[in-house]
């Protein structure tokens, strides 16, 4: 028998909750008490008959927590104080650390019920009907799970299962997760250790910046994208099949690329041809970071969607929780196997109590059109810089997913690392020395490339500090930077994808 709480569409499993089937067993009728929080029925009596018996609340109704556990406890360096605003605190956190409507709705969830997913419950189906409103109409089938590493695993195995091919085309430079699977496919990983597999093919990023082909090419999109072909046919020539192409819908790790509109499309129709899958991993740059858009893949266009969407940290503001978002024909296929999919605490009913609160915030505080504004400023700023400063060769980016390339010389584009590092280093040191702790961001560079600036805040505070500490940088060393002759093999690109409620810089 099945296990009913597996990946179901939305409708599909409201329609089990409510009515029941020969497999969800309908549930009895609410037990008249106070509804607990989104006015949740109390536990129904099969499951309290299961229950030890000291507990003290039979309905497991909301109880007033103690006044000196009411509050969220302080956190090392990041401690705030109960009633302040978010503090931001990492690109993971997409509204800001704390948050008191992402603590509340965690904490109210935490004294009702939390149990693993075998056990139905409302914020599941909540959770992926708000989903479903934000995606594509065909990506109706969701999996919920604990990490971005989980879920892309997971697109992995649903890739193969439908296809019935094992081969990968990934980007150059790639990172997709920390398991075995993941480091795999991730360029950026297995080049250190084990090298590539013979299933896994990469992909030169579509980069028109520093990349294959540039800006000056009169078609850089068919260009790349026949790059893709030329992989696909050589591995046929070798005897294998394509299962997917996997690629992050805005390569961070691979530079802050922002792929050329219309290079999906075009890949998506070679990899499908060949019988693969496409899939969009929208871990990082998802959930309205890019502004105009709530998802990255959206940039590409209308007539662009993705057979497997994966999301993971904003989905939480930091709570492990991850989805995969794919389509009823590949997710049947997937359980044709009669070998389920379960995860004990994907999608339990505080992860999605959590979730469901990330997305009253990003809409009640209109944090979609406040990256898109924040993120033309910040754009147009940097290119002021860049104007000023011969070492930044280029600020690409789209809302609050930015990056600035900073080079040794106008002609060969050669990357800046060490001036790169040299630069983090001197406005964390300003902004650290300074009142700017509250408010400083986390600049860094790329895990792949070391040449990008990467801005991890998005909580909304005073900005003045903020361009002070960089156009310091700038103009203290840009001289000694762009004076530096020697080259080298990596990048030197500034990554800034701050938290969705940062004013930033400017």
């Amino acid at each position: 028998m099945q296990d009913p709480s597996r990946a179901l569409g939305a409708a599909g499993l409201r329609s089990a909750l409510r009515a029941g089937s020969a497999r969800v067993p309908a549930l009895p009728p609410p037990l008249p008490s106070r509804p607990g929080p989104r006015g949740r029925r109390p536990l129904p009596p099969f499951l309290l008959s299961s229950l030890p018996p000291s507990l003290p609340s039979p309905s497991l109704r909301r109880r007033p927590a103690p006044a000196s556990r009411a509050a969220p406890r302080p956190c090392g360096r990041h401690s705030r104080a109960p009633g302040s605003r978010p503090w931001p605190c990492g690109g993971s956190s997409s509204v800001g650390h704390c948050h008191p409507d992402i603590v509340k709705a965690a904490h109210e969830q935490n004294q009702l019920l939390n149990t693993n997913s075998r056990y139905l419950h409302d914020n599941l189906v909540d959770y992926a009907e708000r989903l479903s409103k934000t995606l594509p109409e065909k990506l109706c089938t969701f999996y919920f799970l604990n990490s971005g590493s989980e879920a892309n695993d997971l697109a992995l195995r649903l890739a193969r299962q439908y296809t019935k091919h094992e081969d990968v085309i990934v980007l150059d430079h790639a990172y997709h997760g920390h398991l075995t699977s993941l480091i795999d496919i991730s360029p950026y990983k297995f080049r250190n250790l084990e090298g590539q597999k013979e299933w896994v093919h990469v992909a030169p990023v579509p980069d028109t910046y520093r990349g294959l082909y540039r800006e000056d090419h009169e078609d850089s999109v068919t260009a790349y994208a026949d790059e893709v072909k030329n992989i696909i046919e050589h591995a046929h020539k070798r005897g294998r099949k394509i299962a997917a192409f996997f690629a992050e819908s805005l390569p961070s790790v691979g530079g802050q690329i922002i792929p050329p509109a219309g290079y999906f499309q075009k890949v998506a129709e070679h990899v499908h041809k060949a019988g693969g899958v496409f899939i969009a991993d929208e871990i990082q740059v998802g959930f309205g970071r890019v502004g105009k858009h709530f998802w990255a893949f959206q940039l590409q266009g209308e007539d662009f969607i993705p057979d497997i969407v994966t999301m993971g940290k904003p989905i939480g503001n930091g709570h492990p929780l991850a989805c995969v978002a794919t389509t009823k024909e590949i997710a049947e296929a997937f359980s044709a196997t009669g070998v389920e999919y379960f995860n004990t605490f994907g999608g339990n009913p505080v992860s999605c109590a959590i979730g469901l609160a990330v997305l009253d915030v990003i809409e009640k505080e209109h944090l979609q059109a406040h990256a898109t504004e924040v993120g033309n400023f910040l754009m147009k700023t940097l290119k002021e810089q860049q104007i000023k400063h011969p070492i930044i060769g280029d600020v690409r980016g789209c809302g609050l997913f930015i990056g600035v390339d900073l080079i040794k010389d106008q002609a060969e584009r050669t990357p800046a690392t060490a001036e790169a590092e040299d630069l983090i280093t001197r406005y964390m040191e300003q902004s650290w020395s300074s009142s700017m702790r509250e408010a400083s961001t986390q600049l860094q560079t790329t895990l792949a490339t070391q040449e990008l600036l990467k801005y991890n805040q998005l909580a909304k505070t005073e900005t003045s500090q903020c361009r002070k500490a960089l156009c310091d940088s700038l103009q203290a060393g840009a001289w000694k930077f762009f004076s530096t002759t020697c080259r080298s093999k990596h990048s030197s690109l500034l990554l800034l994808f701050p938290d969705l409620r940062k004013n930033i810089f400017y």
